[in-house]
């Protein structure tokens, strides 16, 4: 008997599939839509609606019928000592950042097959361009997902490369050209892979393995009148970095 068949606990598979899908979906659902989407009966996930409301893990909607998740799972992460390390650290080297290139940055930190975003600062000014707090993106489709990769552990690379198509195809040829580049830089500048007219610069924080913990990103946007230029928010993202991975017990990349 093979180990997945021997410890099964379906109870758990059940809760653990309507958080999973509640937080794909990013919307609301009845308890109807979210056992069609199982491909389970209604009274089979009643009771862990039941009790998943009653852990606080997701709420219920009396007006509407239909079920969200809270915020609870997203205050659970940010008690894991790296992550809580990661924002108290980056929160104030943020707000200066983004005060310093009146543009808006975010940390994001790698997720299995993705990015989740567990630090995000608005600039002062009228144009604000964010990434929501707790959005999960595509680890081949940010800059913020290219750059960790470019920084991790070799085999952690090779793995990637190996167990994560690139959505559209990029040859691993090609992708191990670019984050080899990347990782020589200490940083990727690159057009937005989701926003048109939106560049993206990105560089690694660093732990003390010397290894990527997260990356810290500036998705920069063009003004007509008062804005600052594309290379000065590029070396102030890059001394933020270095400060943050620093306080981290990690190595300065780019101090003199």
């Amino acid at each position: 008997m093979e180990q997945s068949d021997k410890y099964k606990a379906p109870a758990l598979d059940k809760g653990l599939d309507i958080i999973e899908i509640l937080a794909s979906e990013g919307t609301s659902l009845t308890q109807g839509e979210i056992a069609s989407r199982l491909g389970r009966s209604v009274s089979e996930i009643f009771r862990m609606l039941h009790v998943l409301r009653k852990r606080g893990l997701i709420a219920l909607d009396e007006q509407s019928d239909r079920y969200h998740l809270t915020t609870h799972l997203f205050e659970l992460a940010h008690r894991i000592p790296i992550v809580k390390r990661l924002t108290v650290a980056a929160a104030p080297v943020m707000q200066q950042l983004a005060k310093k290139c009146n543009q808006s940055c975010h940390l994001a930190v790698r997720s299995e097959h993705s990015v989740v975003i567990v630090g995000q600062v608005d600039n002062p000014g009228n144009n604000v361009l964010s990434v929501r707090m707790g959005a999960r993106i595509d680890l081949w489709r940010t800059s913020s997902g290219r750059v960790i990769l470019a920084n991790s552990d070799p085999a952690e690379l090779e793995n990637a490369f190996k167990t994560i198509p690139h959505p559209d195809g990029i040859s691993i040829a090609t992708l191990r050209k670019e984050l080899t580049e990347s990782a020589r830089m200490g940083f990727e500048q690159m057009q937005s892979f989701v926003v048109k007219g939106v560049e993206n610069i990105s560089a690694p924080i660093l732990g003390f393995d010397g290894f990527a913990a997260a990356a810290l990103t500036i998705p920069y946007i063009g003004r007509f009148h008062g804005g600052v230029p594309i290379e000065e928010c590029r070396q102030h993202l890059l001394d933020a970095a270095d400060t943050i991975s620093v306080q981290l017990g990690g190595p300065a990349r780019h101090s003199d």
